[in-house]
């Protein structure tokens, strides 16, 4: 497997992540009893996993300068 690759499959499993995370806040929120502190947590590592989505992208898909 090639860096290319790796790199794929690393932003497939992100995403992955990231939609379980807003899942799991969706679920929280929804059901009244949410913990404020577990979910700012949880919504801190979406940001964080988000960061980390757009880094892998943008390194798959450099800018291309017209």
């Amino acid at each position: 497997m090639d860096d290319m690759e790796v790199l794929r499959v690393k932003l497939e499993v992100l995403k992955c992540e990231h939609r379980d995370l807003d899942d799991a806040v969706a679920a929280l929120q929804a059901s009244g009893r949410a913990d404020m502190l577990t979910l700012q947590r949880l919504k801190r590592r979406k940001l964080r996993l988000k960061d980390s989505i757009a880094d892998i992208e943008d390194r798959l898909l450099p800018d291309i300068i017209a």
